[in-house]
């Protein structure tokens, strides 16, 4: 495919509805039709946006949260299903990359999942945060690295994480040996505070001049009645405010455009894709800037299963061997994932 020259890009800071995943959903396709009708290429959505972030855990004991734990369970989205077919369409229909945050039901548990959807409207990715963080551990599971992966598309190599993800440095560093030209980046948006939104705005500026790549951050938005639905405590409801960086970050750290930081909108910003040159040119830190002999990643790109069938025998056949004392030598099989007890004869 031939790289593009430009790129325009929009990221959405809108409020989902908290009610309902079908009305968030509504919302999404509302903000596609305007993104494309604007000339985008790419729209990130916030983290988890459909149905919601859990704000509910952040404010909530563990003790009275179960019934909005459930209602979530309830609300969220199966992969596939009728939700992520109409974001497909959707994208097929104007043409545009799609980067979306749902809360992914997979039987019992719930997932912090990421979907890239194609200008064509294929799913090209989905992958699940890896380690949700301290209230979230109690509402998602957690990912692995088979969802570490930059994926190509219409608008160039595309990958993604998910809020303090952006804290691993070796997540970060898979994504970057494989070269990505946009990062998606998803925050939930209205939590913590301004302090929040200015560790995010480090964080996604420093990801873009150490990977050399540009940074799309979509976080979203509460409104005053929506944070007074979640918790009646005025105290606690401070803890739902700001914390809002939506931002287009060029591969030297610059903003493209100005970002948003409070109410709803949609950034809008062309992407010059030769600055990623002009940037690597300085600093590839997966490249001529890198040690690899010295410092290098390994990753287990495996997806992770609760269960696994082998057809291999449980003990040694052919490939044991008997020594003088009766001991078997395991070693050919020291390989496998299987460790099976050493019979020995009776001492003499």
């Amino acid at each position: 495919m031939e790289k593009k020259t430009s790129v325009r890009v929009a990221a959405a800071q809108i409020a989902p509805d908290l009610t309902s995943r079908e009305k968030t959903l509504a919302r999404v396709l509302d903000a596609i039709r305007e993104a494309a009708a604007k000339g985008a290429e790419l729209i990130v959505f916030p983290e988890t946006f459909v149905p919601w972030y859990p704000y509910f855990s952040f404010v909530l004991p563990p003790v009275l949260s179960g019934k909005e734990h459930v209602r979530l369970y309830e609300e969220a989205v199966t992969v596939p299903s009728a939700a992520t077919d109409a974001v497909s369409a959707a994208a097929r229909e104007h043409g545009i990359v799609v980067a979306l945050g749902v809360n992914e039901r997979d039987h019992g548990s719930l997932y912090n999942a990421q979907l890239l959807f194609d200008a064509d409207g294929t799913l090209i990715l989905k992958r699940r945060k890896i380690t949700p963080t301290f209230h979230e551990r109690m509402i998602w599971g957690q990912g692995d690295a088979s969802g570490l992966k930059v994926v190509d598309s219409a608008v160039g190599r595309l990958g993604a994480l998910a809020c303090w993800e952006h804290y691993n440095p070796l997540a970060r560093y898979a994504l970057m040996a494989q070269y990505e030209d946009i990062h998606i980046a998803q925050f939930p948006g209205s939590m913590v505070g301004p302090i929040f939104a200015d560790q995010m705005e480090v964080t996604i500026r420093h990801h873009a001049l150490e990977s050399g790549c540009f940074v799309v951050n979509a976080t979203g938005w509460l409104t005053d009645e929506q944070i007074a639905s979640i918790t009646s405590d005025a105290g606690l409801q401070k803890a739902l405010r700001g914390g809002c960086m939506t931002a287009i970050i060029s591969p030297e750290g610059k903003h493209v455009v100005p970002s948003l930081t409070e109410g709803e909108g949609i950034l809008i910003a062309d992407l010059d894709m030769s600055l990623i040159i002009k940037r690597k040119r300085m600093m590839d830190s997966v490249g001529h800037y890198a040690r690899p002999e010295l410092l290098h990643l390994v990753m287990d790109g495996r997806a992770t299963a609760p269960m696994v069938t082998t057809t291999q025998p449980s003990l040694p056949t052919a490939e044991a061997r008997t020594l003088s004392d009766g001991e078997y030598d395991t070693s050919a099989d020291r390989d496998s994932d299987q460790r099976i007890a050493v019979l020995r004869s009776p001492a003499r």
